[in-house]
């Protein structure tokens, strides 16, 4: 079997039209560029060479030449995609996130993130908490942005910052006249609606108003038009609520504990590629300066 070694030796040796310039090149002795010269010739059933003094290919040698360069071309390049996959510069990234971090916080992150890495594929999948869990855990979505689960399983929850629950209602509604905060009894004669995000609140006069409440929306987009046509008002994180369209008005609710927790989501039992870990790595670095640029608290 032919070695590659065996290959860059010839080239170098045909290349530098002598075996003492090529010897020091591979960094080997002159005798021993010489014998892998001689074993190759024997493997492959022919001369490489016109004369001893290897500065004249044969038309075995040409060939040789020629095939051996793309060989030796394929293998490098194939070992650096391997050490740049190694070392989290090439690969594919995929994940899962809650709307309000997916269009807020991982924008700069990634922006960063990607300017040394141009070659990373990225895919991001903008779904609610329950469904990153679920991403995550198929492996189809390597690392996730969630609201803290209430149940185990084979993902595990990284805190990474909290947002206060605030109102949103109609500019035209009557809570705005009313002093700020709003405290639930406030909210006594109002339809909820209600979203995922407000459906995790545990406090016992959320779920008094929630049992009553007829409109259940998903999608943020669709949530704010029935709020803005005064169909209700419902609660979400502030970090979902940041410049509400036209016709909305956010009011902070008096009841501190109204907290949303967000944080990575990752399998258990499995190792994370090279560039999810490097990734991970570098939300946990840059978080900070973002969340104190989008004044989040």
């Amino acid at each position: 079997m032919i070695k590659l070694e065996a290959l860059r030796v010839f080239v170098t040796v045909a290349e530098s039209g002598n075996i003492k310039d090529a010897a020091d090149a591979v960094g080997r002795t002159a005798s021993a560029v010489s014998m892998t010269l001689k074993q190759l010739e024997e493997e492959i059933g022919g001369p490489l060479f016109q004369t001893d003094r290897k500065n004249s290919l044969t038309a075995l040698g040409n060939l040789m030449l020629q095939l051996g360069l793309q060989q030796i071309k394929s293998f490098d390049k194939s070992v650096g995609i391997m050490r740049a996959f190694a070392h989290s510069r090439v690969g594919s990234l995929s994940i899962a996130s809650v709307p309000s971090v997916a269009a807020n916080v991982l924008p700069p992150i990634l922006q960063r993130f990607l300017s040394t890495r141009p070659q990373v594929e990225v895919e991001l999948f903008d779904i609610d908490s329950v469904q990153v869990r679920r991403m995550v855990e198929a492996g189809t979505a390597d690392i996730g942005f969630a609201g803290e689960s209430r149940t185990g399983g084979a993902v595990e929850f990284t805190p990474l910052f909290s947002d206060r629950f605030k109102l949103l209602c109609s500019a035209g509604s009557e809570l705005c006249s009313l002093k700020s905060p709003l405290t639930w009894s406030d909210l006594s004669q109002s339809n909820l609606i209600r979203n995922g995000a407000s459906d995790r609140i545990e406090a016992e006069e959320y779920k008094a108003l929630a049992e009553r409440s007829l409109i259940t929306v998903y999608n943020v987009t669709s949530l704010m038009a029935l709020v803005k046509a005064g169909l209700g008002v419902t609660i979400l994180p502030s970090l979902t609520m940041l410049g509400p369209p036209e016709g909305v008005t956010v009011i902070d609710l008096l009841d501190a504990k109204l907290r949303r927790s967000v944080g990575l989501v990752e399998r258990r039992d499995i190792s994370p590629s090279p560039i999810a870990k490097a990734f991970r790595e570098f939300v946990l670095r840059e978080l900070p300066g973002v969340m104190d640029e989008l004044s989040i608290a």
